[in-house]
């Protein structure tokens, strides 16, 4: 079969987040299908952006691990604001531009909209019609719901309605609605999905990397980190990006809290580093460390060396639908108890019992939940530890995850 994955942010090992339009492609190519991801040139989510120096024209051409990779050229922009608007119209653009060539020469057999903003459902249906493909639209976040509760816009907004327009297009068209969020097929069928083209599929992990690709910590990370082992007896990790959604200013806050033998370990990169970077020093803590990113294969090597792990998130009632992110799951993987403050029950974490849950926002009860962990006894920390292990083992490997999206 062939299969067209529209994924406007799409990534790689080699160029970082977000990776799961990757990681599902290299399955079905394992599986014997032929997979050509169309992505933008630019996004912010990346580390390494690919190289289109030497493209002539609007688009490069690229293949990973047997995938074909089509980027389109598209304007960059330095944050959210109406030049990233129109990175994303850029890039619709020149995706309907490039539907005569899909057509010809990669005729597709299945056509994937794959994306956080819902205006690529038109673009993935128009190219499954032309090539009397099947049309499957994967829903990442509930846009344009998320803009109206986090942001407060209205839906009389112009944008808003028409990514609604769009939204619900991608609903009552798709031959299959798959969704990362486990809540979310009430407000899907409110908006024209029927309950018969609706399947649940999270983000996962590749098991096989994690035993055949990890990659040692360069020597200036891992000396730090055994500097502050040396200091401390208990260590708390967090890997991943520092930007406004991750919520890790309540993780700082936590730390004044936090009992004397206890460091906290931030490592990553993003819009909000320097922020709290500041915020640190603010409050004079010395208990908190900030280490640069690092190489995702690495991930593993960095996770070894933590006592406990934490991801948190803000308040917002957009949650209620559920939340499928990946690190909660290289956490799980790596068999490292979990704190995670959110406010959703039934929650990965308490469902596979592999750690705390806490109250959103609240730094007093992300230290109280921290100081908690660090006094149980070894057993009990490993015990937490193989519980996510071997959830994430039998439910999030994306070689099973794959094979139930085809299916």
């Amino acid at each position: 079969m062939n299969i067209l994955y529209i994924n406007h942010y799409a990534g790689s090992p080699k160029h970082g987040m977000e990776f799961r339009p990757y990681y599902l492609a290299r399955e079905w190519v394992k599986l014997g299908h032929k997979v050509t991801i169309l992505a933008s040139a630019y996004s912010h989510l990346r580390q390494h952006n690919p190289d289109i120096s030497k493209s002539t024209g609007n688009y490069s051409y690229e293949t990973i691990d047997g995938i074909d990779y089509i980027w389109c050229k598209t304007l960059e922009y330095p944050q959210n604001g109406v030049k990233r608007l129109l990175n994303i119209f850029d890039f619709l653009l020149k995706g309907f531009k490039l539907s005569g060539v899909i057509k010809t020469k990669i005729k597709p057999d299945l056509v994937i909209a794959s994306s956080t903003y819902p205006f690529d459902t038109i673009l993935a249906h128009k190219i499954a019609k032309q090539n009397n493909a099947k049309f499957y639209y994967e829903v990442h976040d509930l846009w344009p719901l998320t803009p109206m509760e986090i942001g407060g816009m209205s839906k009389y907004h112009p944008l808003i309605m028409a990514m609604q327009y769009a939204e619900n297009y991608g609903y009552r068209n798709s031959d299959f609605t798959v969704s990362m969020l486990p809540n979310a097929f009430d407000y899907m069928q409110q908006h024209g999905l029927n309950k018969s083209r609706y399947k649940y599929i999270p983000n996962g992990v590749v098991i096989s990397d994690w035993q055949n690709k990890v990659e040692p910590l360069t020597d200036v990370i891992y000396q730090q980190i055994a500097e502050i082992k040396a200091q401390y007896q208990f260590v708390l990790g967090y890997a991943g990006s520092l930007g406004e959604s991750n919520a890790m200013e309540y993780l700082v806050d936590a730390a004044k809290y936090l009992d004397q033998n206890i460091a906290v370990v931030i490592v990553g990169d993003g819009v909000s580093k320097e922020k709290l970077l500041e915020q640190s020093q603010k409050l004079g803590l010395t208990n908190i460390y900030f280490l640069r990113a690092i190489a995702k294969y690495q991930i593993p090597s960095l996770l070894a060396l933590f006592d406990a792990c934490y991801i948190g998130w803000h308040n917002y009632p957009i949650y209620r639908f559920g939340i499928s992110p990946n690190k909660i799951f290289d956490y799980m993987l790596a068999a490292r108890p979990i704190i995670h403050s959110i406010n959703l029950a039934g929650n990965f974490v308490d469902i596979a019992k592999c750690g705390i849950t806490v109250e959103a926002e609240n730094p007093q009860a992300i230290a109280l939940a921290i100081n908690q962990i660090a006094k149980l006894s070894s057993k009990e920390l490993l015990q937490l530890g193989s519980n996510g292990n071997q959830y994430v083992l039998q439910n999030h490997d994306y070689e099973i995850l794959a094979r139930k999206f085809i299916d």
